[in-house]
């Protein structure tokens, strides 16, 4: 009798455990996944080289269970309008100069969380082999973006070719110029296309970058900026309280590793140099 009373007791009793954990896994879900096993996130970086790092660095963040889709865009101002749009999750392309002008033109919420490379700015020339070559009159293109064209007129300042006016920032423009012993024209393109011109200038600053694109060398690569508290790394940068999300540090760490480094010194030859 013991053991025919008991069995509609444990009927019951099984039964409400699976009814409590049905609920549970209802609720919560069951089992709970890992933060970074459920996540996926999309980075955007700018055509080119850099989409062979980023396949590398998709990789690496796959072992960390965060999946990592590549958004590749075509010219500068669009990654971190995408960003703070919400398109995408994370950008790499920019360095701070560029960053805080872009937040002051358009008040970004944006911020850095890791660095990746820099590529020193080059003065290039098909024509001359040295800045003492350059004749009177030369035209030099540069690039227009203003953080990137005051970075541009401090290469040519530093090889003598102008002076910038006393106290001028990393934003200088051409309108700061004080002397020009050599009446250099200097021509204002777009960071894509400058490179891409310098068959009809005398020669160009080009970021490295785009002188990949346009297949210039290291050979006409007549000067360059010092590469010693170089303020133009670049860096992953996400949106603004994020910054300590776990996948962010997460996508830091993909990146910032050997395996990721070695595939980027294959793909930048020595011009571009790691920076973390």
């Amino acid at each position: 009798m013991n053991t025919i009373a008991s069995t509609p007791l444990l009927t019951r009793r099984t039964g409400l455990a699976a009814l409590f954990a049905a609920v549970v896994a209802a609720t919560f879900g069951a089992p709970l996944p890992s933060f970074a096993e459920d996540r996926s996130i999309k980075v955007g970086i700018v055509s080119g080289e850099d989409e062979d790092v980023w396949r590398a660095v998709t990789e690496e963040a796959a072992k960390k269970g965060l999946k990592i889709e590549t958004v590749v865009f075509n010219d500068y101002t669009q990654p971190n309008e995408a960003l703070e749009r919400g398109e995408i999750d994370a950008n790499a392309f920019q360095h701070q100069p560029y960053l805080e002008n872009q937040i002051k033109q358009h008040g970004y919420h944006i911020v850095p969380v890791g660095y990746t490379g820099v590529w020193p700015i080059g003065l290039y020339s098909k024509k001359f082999k040295s800045v003492a070559e350059l004749p009177e009159g030369a035209q030099i293109g540069v690039p227009n973006d203003p953080s990137n064209e005051g970075r541009a007129l401090r290469v040519l300042e530093n090889e003598g070719l102008i002076k910038l006016k006393e106290g001028t920032g990393i934003l200088a423009t051409t309108a700061d110029i004080v002397e020009n012993p050599k009446n250099v024209t200097i021509k204002e393109l777009d960071a894509g296309i400058v490179g891409r011109s310098i068959d009809d200038l005398d020669a160009a600053v080009v970021n490295t970058d785009w002188a990949l694109k346009a297949s210039l060398s290291p050979a006409e690569r007549i000067a360059q900026e010092p590469v010693a508290d170089n303020p133009y790394r670049n860096f992953i940068a996400v949106k603004q309280g994020q910054e300590n999300d776990p996948w962010v540090k997460d996508l830091v760490a993909s990146y910032q590793n050997d395996t990721v480094k070695a595939v980027f010194e294959k793909v930048y030859k020595g011009t571009g140099l790691i920076a973390y």
